[in-house]
């Protein structure tokens, strides 16, 4: 079988990776991938992601039996629904399902009218407004753009000044919508769920995402400075929870509000004292989380996919080992950074999933965005694969790429 897997980041590139070693795929392409995706698959630099017509175009002429949506854009902008029109499958949901990561406000009402726990919220669409609400309101408090903004949408405001701040940065007109939500304190991690409407099948491996810029959890919001798994200090029972008051329900509500949804589910929860919550929900595989997942899992994904299609009982299996990946950013990100610097030390792609690396007239790689690539470590243990992934760490090259020096630090402290 051919599959065609969607956008060009690192998440794309462990997809595309998983696709190119099952025993079902005979060839994988990426629409438009990256210089670093050769390897795995066959890129189409020439079709951009957001011209549908042309990838539909070419799903058609290439016989494609799957396509894999990797980012969220696409899915907002109604690619799937495009795609439909034709012979494939499409794994990824629809323009109206994927509003479930499209709209904040969205979100937040499915999850209010079904008794999905997560923090109280207040949408507000005045700038005015606004302004006197973080006058009085709680402290801290927690505001997010209602729209797609690539991790970088959300402000934890810890004090007041920061609140007045963050409406300053996330009110760019005087009408923009910004949910402003509670406050959540505890755990956070990360679950990816297989949803075929009411089918709804929850990784039994969980991952921990590390959002903000610098160690010690401090800096602005990014869309993810390294991930782990499996996370040992939350427990099974932890997870039974999160399917049961959180990944089933919401397939559940989206098919009693008439969407139908095939895709994933990342569900962005919180280990509070009042059990796990949702903090956000996204329509597709978290990113970096996706890279060390589909890492360990050892199962076949396709087949994996057939039977989410055919809502067959899936046994998902794991690698014994731990993993651990930590991500290169340009200097600068989120905010601005420079590109076309050289990037060297990549003779062994292995131990890389690249977002953002790009070949020069030369043949040598240079930074073409914000997060550029993630080093991958497994290990016996979280511990010794954090040292993995940072030997890889080590062997990159470049005077324009920082990283976090503690990624799964709260996995190494909890087991000491």
């Amino acid at each position: 079988m051919k599959v065609l897997v969607i956008g060009s980041g690192g998440r794309e590139h462990v997809l595309a990776k998983k696709c190119s070693t099952s025993e079902l795929v005979d060839k994988v392409f990426v629409i438009p991938g990256n210089d670093a995706m050769t390897e795995v698959a066959t890129i189409v630099s020439d079709i951009d992601e957001t011209d549908h017509k042309l990838i539909r175009d070419f799903v058609v002429k290439h016989e494609i039996e799957w396509v894999i949506i990797g980012p969220e854009q696409p899915l907002i902008d109604g690619l799937t629904d495009e795609l439909e029109q034709t012979n494939a499958k499409v794994f990824g949901p629809n323009k109206q399902a994927a509003q479930l990561e499209g709209s904040k406000e969205f979100a937040k009402k499915i999850m209010e009218k079904y008794n999905i726990p997560t923090a109280e919220y207040q949408t507000i669409t005045d700038k005015d407004k606004a302004k006197k609400y973080v006058e009085q309101c709680k402290i801290p408090i927690v505001l997010k753009k209602d729209g797609l903004a690539a991790g970088k949408g959300v402000i934890v405001a810890l004090t007041r000044d920061e609140a007045r701040e963050g409406v300053e940065t996330l009110y760019q007109t005087q009408n923009e919508k910004v949910v402003f939500e509670e406050f959540l304190d505890g755990e956070e991690y990360s679950v990816m769920t297989f949803v075929n409407n009411e089918f709804a099948v929850p990784f039994d491996c969980i991952a921990q995402d590390h959002k903000r810029a610098y160690d010690g959890d401090i800096g602005p919001n990014t869309g993810g400075m390294g991930a782990y798994c499996p996370v040992p200090h939350i427990s099974d029972d932890i997870l039974k929870e999160t399917n049961e008051k959180i990944a089933q329900p919401i397939a559940d509500a989206l098919v009693s509000e008439g969407i139908n949804y095939f895709g994933l589910i990342y569900i962005g929860a919180i280990l509070t004292e009042d059990g796990p919550k949702v903090i956000e929900f996204n329509a597709r595989f978290g990113d970096p989380e996706a890279q060390v997942l589909l890492t360990r899992l050892d199962s076949d994904f396709i087949e994996i996919l057939e039977k989410v299609y055919k809502k067959e009982p899936i046994t998902l299996e794991w690698k014994d080992e731990s993993v651990v990946g930590v991500v290169l950013a340009s200097k600068g990100y989120p905010g601005s950074y420079d590109k076309g610097h050289l990037v060297e030390g990549l003779e062994d792609l292995n131990q890389y999933f690249v977002s953002a690396l790009k070949k020069n007239d030369k043949g040598q790689y240079e930074n073409n965005g914000g997060r550029v690539m993630i080093a991958i470590g497994m290990g016996d243990d979280i511990e010794s694969a954090q040292q993995d992934a940072y030997n890889q760490v080590s062997k990159i090259k470049s005077n324009q790429l920082f990283y976090r020096k503690d990624i799964a630090h709260k996995a190494i402290k909890a087991n000491k």
